[in-house]
């Protein structure tokens, strides 16, 4: 080591630190940053308006769907199954990604009664069917006390995929399986419809009304009667609804027995 020159002033010493006193810290340096990965493109957002608002479908090319002429001679039972071959393993909307089964419906195919519900459940997605939890056992008791049972009339939905966390359906998605559910209806020929909750109620008669204004009066879909009631998860929770369901159901019988469709009689 060198030293310094003779006649050099010796270099200045740091005072010692005083007693008690906090001695500094060693800071590291300052790393630089790294330079933020390429942002990606947002994911689309479910198209969904505020729960009470009019269903409006979005200006979507709805999907193609079978010329009556290639449904024209065939029984009902093998109508419906083409109507399901051409939905095939639908990937039209974004609810493909999650589900697990497409709940195309199910029960009678020249049913007189057609009950429609707003979405797959989680049990549902799971079997492919619909309404088969707690809800569809209590929809199955409804339907015996009309004197029908479940493989007379025709139980379907709105949407045929289950929404993620059973989010109501978004306007985009039912305009792209609305007409499947029209086709499936068009072959059926119901001769009433019953709709099962607030949000199929809307969409199909495209209102911004509550059920609770809904339910009780006769409105129609496409030309078919149709009656609006509370949906079954609702009186599960609310059994306070279950005697204006009732009145609701009251109703579709006193039709079903105006038009001299059959049921058993209590």
């Amino acid at each position: 080591r060198g030293r310094a020159p003779p006649g050099a002033p010796a270099p200045a010493s740091a005072p010692p630190p005083r007693a008690g006193a906090e001695q500094p810290r060693w800071q590291p340096p300052p790393r630089q940053a790294a330079p933020p990965p390429p942002a990606e493109a947002p994911a689309e957002p479910p198209e969904k308006g505020k729960r009470g608002e009019p269903v409006v479908l979005p200006d979507k090319e709805p999907p193609a769907m079978l010329p009556p002429s290639e449904l024209e001679g065939l029984d009902p039972a093998e109508a419906l199954a083409r109507v399901r071959a051409h939905l095939g393993e639908c990937k039209r909307c974004r609810l493909a990604r999650e589900r697990q089964r497409i709940v195309f419906g199910v029960g009678n195919p020249e049913a007189a009664v057609m009950f429609i519900g707003e979405a797959p459940g989680r049990e549902e997605d799971q079997k492919g069917e619909p309404f088969v939890g707690a809800a569809g056992q209590l929809l199955d008791r409804m339907i015996k006390a009309m004197g029908l049972s479940r493989e007379e009339v025709y139980i379907g939905n709105i949407i045929k995929c289950r929404p993620p966390h059973n989010r109501d359906p978004a306007p985009d998605e039912i305009g792209q399986c609305e007409p499947f559910l029209r086709q499936q209806i068009d072959v059926i020929k119901p001769a009433i419809i019953v709709a099962l909750g607030a949000h199929a109620a809307r969409t199909l008669l495209r209102t911004d009304q509550g059920i609770k204004r809904l339910r009780g009066k006769w409105d129609e879909y496409h030309g078919v009667p149709l009656m609006p009631t509370f949906h079954p998860a609702y009186l599960l929770r609310n059994k306070s609804g279950k005697r204006g369901a009732w009145s609701d159901l009251q109703q579709v019988m006193k039709r079903m027995d105006e038009l001299g469709l059959p049921r058993q009689q209590s």
